[in-house]
């Protein structure tokens, strides 16, 4: 039990600290520096339980006695969902173990700024170290009751052989093994990746997708699968970003995995929703393979600019709207809600700025097309920085 005296000081450190989304952040950030499989989990994941296990592992040095049981619904919830995303058990707790220490580390720091005694701290330590115990422990035991849930149905199975087809280096599954999940070895299958890592909201997203033969699984923590056909109407959860690839033979199945990822990504960033065709996110998909020479574009053709200035962030947004628009001054102006003068008046102090023409000339060695495609990569670049 927490000492009397500093007990006030160190509740409302405990308390500003559950509520504080910049310490979940750092925690998320350090079991992902950890963790190699963590880290192959969409932020937004890790983020999901490290809020809800932050806030009752706070509120545990704060009450009299050992933590309660509810405290640690958490903790096996967390243990069952890796179980199901097939991310290791020491993976999950290399994870666990990094975010426990980068917050007992925040605790501490914030207590001392609050001039909380140090013994009360000292208490506080070792109260932590008995707590993590326990955590730990639900951790593993949701994990393993998930295993072996697993484990009775053909569900895991069709789930394994998933990830052998979509991750291993030399996958060669035989006839057999294919005819077990209903997959034919001379197919065509399109891979469907999805950013759905619930498991809840997975399996009711995967009877949608899954209406034709096919498997699905959580792969990396997302629900993914390869399917004859796609889904013929939109996507019941409204929130999922589902990205598709070609039909193709298995064998080349891995490598259009490897494509849909990056294009999840891609689209994720562009703050798409619903189903996508990778090949219509392939320009996007890219170039932002390609970090460094866009950082380098945007410094040689913006360097005039500076990101901290609000009118140079509006010229910039208004010249990539109006390449987005077919350099049309009419649909710029209607994207905008301003007049189509306001729009020329915009170009024409960007390029007095940047000290270039936006009317490409077109030389042997570049093409307009690509001059335009420069520009609109540079400006999205330039945008994002802050």
């Amino acid at each position: 039990m927490v000492a009397e005296p500093g007990r006030g000081a160190l509740t409302a450190v405990f308390q500003a600290m559950a509520l504080d989304p910049a310490v979940v952040e750092e925690v998320v950030a350090a079991a992902r520096a950890d963790s190699v499989e963590v880290a192959k989990l969409p932020p937004a994941e890790n983020r999901r339980h490290v809020e809800v296990m932050l806030a009752a592992g706070l509120a545990a040095f704060v009450r009299p006695g050992e933590p309660s049981e509810p405290d640690f619904e958490a903790a096996a919830l967390l243990g069952a969902d890796r179980a199901a995303q097939g991310v290791p058990l020491t993976a999950l707790l290399r994870g666990v173990q990094a975010g426990r220490i980068r917050a007992v580390q925040i605790a501490m720091e914030r207590a001392r700024a609050a001039g909380v005694p140090a013994e009360v701290m000292l208490e506080v330590l070792l109260e932590s170290d008995r707590y993590t115990g326990a955590l730990e422990r639900h951790v593993i035991t949701g994990y393993h009751d998930a295993e072996l849930e697993l484990a009775r149905t053909a569900r895991d199975a069709r789930t394994q052989l998933l990830r052998r087809l979509l991750l291993s280096d030399a996958c060669t599954l035989s006839a057999d093994e294919l005819a077990e999940t209903g997959l034919l070895a001379k197919g065509q299958y399109h891979c469907v990746l999805s950013d759905v890592t619930d498991p809840l909201r997975a399996r009711a997203l995967e009877r949608q997708l899954a209406t034709t033969p096919g498997i699905f699984g959580l792969v990396d923590g997302k629900l993914t699968g390869i399917a004859t056909r796609l889904p013929t109407s939109g996507l019941l959860d409204a929130q999922a970003l589902v990205v598709v690839a070609p039909q193709a033979p298995l064998h080349r199945i891995r490598p259009l995995y490897a494509l849909s990822l990056n294009a999840l990504g891609t689209a994720d960033e562009l703050g798409l929703r619903g189903l996508h065709h990778v090949t219509d996110l392939a320009g996007q998909s890219a170039l932002a393979a390609q970090p460094a020479m866009a950082d380098l574009l945007s410094r040689t053709l913006l360097g005039a600019l500076d990101p901290s200035e609000n009118f140079h962030r509006q010229l910039a947004a208004t010249v990539l709207a109006y390449l987005d628009h077919g350099q049309r001054f009419d649909r710029t102006a209607t994207a905008l809600h301003v007049h189509p003068n306001t729009i020329r008046y915009r170009l024409t102090r960007f390029e007095e700025m940047v000290g270039s023409s936006l009317e490409v000339v077109t030389v042997e060695s570049r093409t307009a097309v690509m001059d335009t495609l420069h520009w609109w990569w540079a400006l999205r670049t330039w945008l994002e920085r802050r």
